[in-house]
């Protein structure tokens, strides 16, 4: 794929590709994609994870300490190095080299759009849902051989990238930092506009106008969930819209549902993932799909092979005695349909929910909010706030978010003492949320957990 640079250049000029912040989501699944493509990509995170161990397989050579002399010779070049960097960095050595040195730097929302720029382009936006919209959408489009980039490993591919050709992309549109102003969609979704990210955005009022102006953007068809105030196709769930979900049943774990569409109707659409937003990400993934001209027979056939999203209501642990969900929900609204999932699936259990708050700014924000949608569940285990790139706000924290709580049985804790507080409870569904790493913690819990259970069989 050739990607139009600044300076008059295209992409084959650059050998090689450096990344500031390659083990993000977003940007590992760029960093994957030019390898793919024959570059020379190396990188700086701040710590090792899953994804830079499955780069470093991959031939990416990646370092941990913010040093120049870490860095490999050949991409010291700046007549042969592109350097791309996530916003969330906010002081690097590297990055100050690069920008003294006079290297072409880009932001990973740079880079993504003019990947897709020359494509037929869908992004999906919203504050909510993007990467499970995406990932079905990604999944729709697969055999039409569309590259899509994800932000979250999709459980059919194991991967954040589903590379195809150069003609169909797919694209979560960011609203952090303003990036999906860097897009330039043919087709594109909004799938809500609650407010978020207001460390960047200040008030509600300005995330909103930035929705509209990504709106602006959009080439051809824009397509948004009813109640949204832009002007676009609509989709809904038992309410009148232009894409409608109706006729809702869960059976034998799945939702089956029948759509009505501006032209027709389709019946028997089956969804192996929980929770009526769920069903609006597949409605949405469904009309994009439809209205770039998938037949619905072949959208229905291919959804029954979608199998979710890691850390998007993943199963770690599924059996009579004890089921642990692993979500990486850390919005009020996110939690709020973890809960409203995990009532419906199961009815009449306690649930045990583990919740490790994301940002300070985010926390002092939405207090109130993570206080009553917390409170809903029967018990809680609060860690503390996950701080990723912010320094501490004065009397943010964990323990103010609990005493605003008004569950009976609510508790802090820490990362080392959680498992035995785990075992310690008699509930038999225990969910674990946060953005932050409580998507490692999980995983120590489910082998803990599952060691306990052999040894007491």
């Amino acid at each position: 794929m050739t990607i139009k640079m600044s300076k008059n250049k295209n992409i084959s000029q650059w050998n090689y590709i450096y990344f500031i912040g390659i083990g993000g989501i977003g940007m590992s699944a760029i960093a994957r994609y030019f390898v793919a493509n024959g570059k020379q990509v190396a990188g700086y995170d701040k710590t090792p994870s899953k994804i830079t161990d499955e780069l470093t397989l991959l031939g990416v050579d990646i370092h941990f300490n913010d040093d120049v002399n870490l860095i490999a010779k050949p991409f010291l070049d700046a007549t042969k190095t592109l350097v791309v960097y996530t916003p969330a960095i906010k002081k690097h050595s590297e990055l100050d080299y690069f920008e003294i040195n006079k290297f072409t730097i880009l932001k990973r929302a740079e880079i993504l759009g003019l990947i897709t720029k020359n494509t037929f382009c869908f992004g999906v936006a919203g504050t909510h849902g993007k990467t499970t919209t995406s990932s079905i959408l990604g999944h729709i489009m697969q055999p039409e051989k569309a590259t899509a980039f994800l932000g979250g490993i999709a459980e059919n591919y194991n991967s954040n990238l589903i590379l195809g050709e150069d003609k169909i992309s797919v694209v979560e549109a960011d609203e952090f930092d303003r990036s999906f102003l860097q897009l330039s969609p043919n087709i594109a979704c909004i799938t809500s506009v609650d407010a978020d990210h207001l460390d960047i955005y200040g008030n509600h009022n300005a995330l909103l106008q930035s929705f509209t102006d990504f709106a602006s953007k959009v080439s051809d068809t824009l397509v948004v969930a009813k109640g949204i105030p832009l002007k676009g196709v609509t989709y809904a769930i038992e309410s009148d819209a232009d894409y409608k979900a109706f006729d809702l049943t869960i059976e034998s774990g799945k939702y089956i549902f029948d759509v009505q569409t501006p032209s027709e109707i389709i019946e028997n659409i089956e969804l192996y993932l929980p929770g009526k937003h769920n069903v609006m990400n597949t409605l949405a993934a469904l009309a994009m799909a439809n209205i770039y001209g998938i037949s619905l027979d072949v959208i229905r056939n291919r959804l029954q092979t979608f199998k979710g999203v890691q850390r998007r209501f993943s199963y770690k642990i599924n059996t009579n005695n004890l089921v642990l969900i692993d979500d990486y929900a850390h919005h009020p609204t996110e939690i709020k349909a973890v809960e409203n999932s995990v009532r419906e699936m199961y009815p009449n259990q306690q649930v045990l929910a583990v919740f490790q708050p994301h940002l300070f700014s985010r926390t002092q924000d939405f207090v109130d909010d993570f206080a009553s949608v917390l409170s809903k569940f029967d018990e809680v285990l609060l860690l503390d706030i996950y701080p990723a790139r912010e320094l501490p706000i004065k009397g943010v924290n964990s323990e103010w978010l609990l005493e605003k709580m008004t569950n009976q049985k609510k508790k802090l804790t820490t990362k080392a003492n959680l498992l035995a507080e785990i075992k310690q409870s008699a509930t038999k569904i225990v969910i674990m949320m946060g953005a932050g790493d409580i998507g490692l913690l999980v995983n120590e819990v489910k082998n803990e957990l599952e060691i306990c259970k052999k040894t007491t069989v």
